[in-house]
């Protein structure tokens, strides 16, 4: 008998394809807006400036200075030109550090935001915002911060660099790996993620062989907009608490941190899940957890949290601050067995699955 669940469609509006920035501006016409905001990294200022420039004068500001984790002073900093040029909506082109300002942006205005996504994080489909203030990074959840809409363009992410492209994905499957196990799952959620993760299953791989490969990069933004859809619908476990734990504390790089950490999460709840994850054993093979760190080290991901610089030293209180505020989890969180999963990553070791 099927488990009793809810489901609650998100309201984002999604536009898919090739080509499809050339849409921008009917669909800032449809949303009224004439005052918007543009925001970028420095490094994507220019490509955000050319797809924004069809807009002409409803573009009424350029802030170029989105930083990982999205730090509260940079927010702060960015509300003074939303403030003094009276906008009326924003318009994020980039990846998770573009789309996170804007989200903290629209939290504190109630804002619509039109996002162009250049990644694969999958945030733009998401009420869920992490900011980082010296040094601690805390996360909520708010109808508010979702964008209202996302434009997809495969063209957009054609020069995204390989390494980038794979933690970005790596990124992105584990949204949807977690979203299989949430306490508050349903079906259609599980339907998202497997066809999610079978989708950059197929197209990462195809990536690293061509990086313009149209096909290989049409598969992967198909899946991330998948799991970026399941992780703004059900609740996150360990790993996205040790990811966002490990990154405020140490600044470590968002998307190589999940990239690092998930096959080691996943095998630490692995035991608890019984046929959960028979979806992906088609992908990773009867071991998943052991499947995806495979699969990682095969596209040339990153596999230790040493390479990413978080010191030796951390892994303890890595371990106590995932246990500092309780969450749903398959398994129960204990901190020796937690601290030995951080330890493994770290060091690069194949995760290990509880017997």
């Amino acid at each position: 008998m099927m488990r009793h669940f809810s489901y609650s469609p998100a309201p984002a509006r999604v536009v898919f394809g090739s080509g499809t920035r050339h849409d921008l501006a009917k669909e800032v016409e449809s949303l009224g807006k004439h005052r918007l905001l543009l925001l970028s990294t420095a490094e994507q200022s220019a490509q955000a400036q050319e797809i924004a420039s069809v807009l002409g004068s409803r573009v009424v500001g350029h802030f170029p200075e989105a930083a990982m984790h999205t730090p509260v002073d940079v927010t702060e900093k960015a509300m003074s030109l939303v403030n003094a040029l009276t906008v009326d909506g924003i318009l994020s082109v980039g990846g998770g550090s573009t789309i996170g300002l804007g989200k903290a942006i629209a939290i504190r205005t109630d804002l619509d935001q039109i996002v162009l996504p250049t990644t694969y994080a999958g945030s733009e489909m998401t009420p869920i915002l992490g900011e980082t203030n010296e040094g601690l990074k805390t996360t909520r959840s708010d109808q508010r911060i979702r964008p209202e809409v996302v434009i997809y363009d495969v063209d957009l992410t054609l020069d995204l660099p390989v390494a980038m492209s794979i933690s970005s994905g790596l990124n992105a499957i584990a949204h949807a790996v977690e979203a299989l196990y949430a306490h508050d799952g349903n079906p259609i959620i599980s339907l998202m993620a497997v066809e999610g993760i079978r989708a950059l299953a197929h197209g990462l791989p195809g990536v690293v062989r061509d990086q313009r490969d149209e096909e290989s990069r049409s598969s992967a933004l198909y899946g991330a907009w998948l799991c970026g859809m399941c992780l703004g619908s059900v609740a996150m476990g360990l790993h996205h608490k040790l990811c966002h734990t490990l990154g405020g504390t140490f600044n470590l790089p968002h998307a190589e941190t999940h990239a690092v950490l998930l096959p080691h999460a996943l095998a630490y709840n692995q035991s608890r899940l019984g046929d959960t994850l028979d979806g992906l054993k088609g992908a990773f093979g009867p071991d998943v957890a052991l499947g995806l760190h495979t699969f990682s080290k095969s596209l040339g991901a990153p596999t230790t949290l040493r390479e990413l610089g978080m010191p030796q030293s951390g892994i303890d209180q890595a371990a106590k601050l995932a246990l500092a505020k309780p969450y749903p989890n398959p398994r129960p969180l204990e901190e020796g067995a937690i601290r030995a999963l951080i330890g493994r990553a770290w060091a690069g070791e194949p995760p290990l699955t509880e017997e």
